[in-house]
């Protein structure tokens, strides 16, 4: 399951919303934990859906009022709950997205009785890839920054969305693999592009090819993860302690894929707007 609930408000599983200690923050929690956090079809559109429907936040903190709190999940077909209906709720606007599952797992990547349900049709099974990457692209295009609480097994599908985050934070309990090679898949989430581009192709290579098991410490030294924490949500709060404004624009210049002058023009061009912007606060780090 994926829901959206107020703070505080009851959960799908009849637990409580944990509070927030940060107001510029979406937390987004992956609900099933008997499953480990697998997804579903459903859960995929859910996903996507509730990421879309965050936007970012402008305004520096030092000049406008923070909006208000929000803490995510998604509601699922497993109560009969319609995924476009969980993504067409309000939620607030916010410079940072915190992923994260309940439970023991980040997420066991995609549902394997909903594979096994494609009953080996080929266009059903394409689309089953194009959700997953419609998920991962949501996260890319956001213009929150996503940061992953990954705390036990991050697997197969699980570890492609948190790849397409801009921040993944580990926990020492925390566990990856891409196990699909094992019974003959493997990850179609966009993992055979985002996998090379942190690790190398040739450690991508390894440790899709083998179907291992890493735990937190490999994964911080091959790239992985960008952080191990205790409490990886206190990487979040400290991204959003930052102007929204900036957050953004450093966000869509890093992820530009443009050739370099275009890439570069871009650059100079939103320093520019951010100088004008925040001239008051430069002025006062100098006093």
């Amino acid at each position: 399951m994926i829901d959206i609930d107020d703070p505080g408000a009851a959960d799908g599983d009849g637990s409580r919303s944990e509070p927030e200690s940060s107001d510029r923050i979406v937390t987004i929690t992956l609900d099933r934990p008997d499953a480990r956090n697998a997804l579903t079809i459903e859960g995929l559109d859910a996903l996507a859906a509730a990421i879309e429907s965050v936007g970012s936040a402008p305004d520096s903190p030092s000049t406008s009022p923070s909006p208000p709190v929000s803490e995510t999940s998604l509601p699922s077909a497993d109560r009969g709950e319609s995924p476009s209906a969980a993504g067409a709720r309000s939620v607030p606007t916010a410079p940072v997205i915190y992923l994260r599952g309940r439970g023991p797992a980040f997420c066991a990547g995609a549902d394997l009785d909903a594979v096994n349900d494609l009953d080996g049709d080929r266009e059903r099974a394409r689309e089953f890839a194009r959700l997953g990457q419609r998920a991962a692209r949501a996260i890319e295009a956001s213009p929150a920054i996503v940061v992953a609480g990954i705390d036990g097994p991050a697997m197969g599908g699980g570890l492609e969305l948190a790849l397409a985050c801009d921040v993944r934070v580990g926990t020492p309990a925390s566990t990856y693999g891409e196990p699909g090679v094992t019974f003959g898949l493997f990850g179609a989430w966009g993992g055979t592009v985002r996998l090379p581009e942190l690790v190398g192709r040739g450690n991508a290579l390894e440790f899709a090819l083998s179907g291992r098991t890493i735990n937190a410490e490999e994964a911080l030294r091959l790239g992985l993860i960008s952080r191990l924490e205790d409490d990886p949500r206190t990487v979040a709060e400290a991204i959003a302690d930052n102007p929204g404004d900036a957050l953004a624009v450093l966000k869509r210049r890093v992820r530009d894929d443009s050739e370099r002058e275009t890439q570069e023009r871009r650059e100079a061009e939103a320093f520019a707007e951010l100088v004008a912007r925040h001239a008051e606060d430069i002025g006062s780090v100098l006093e």
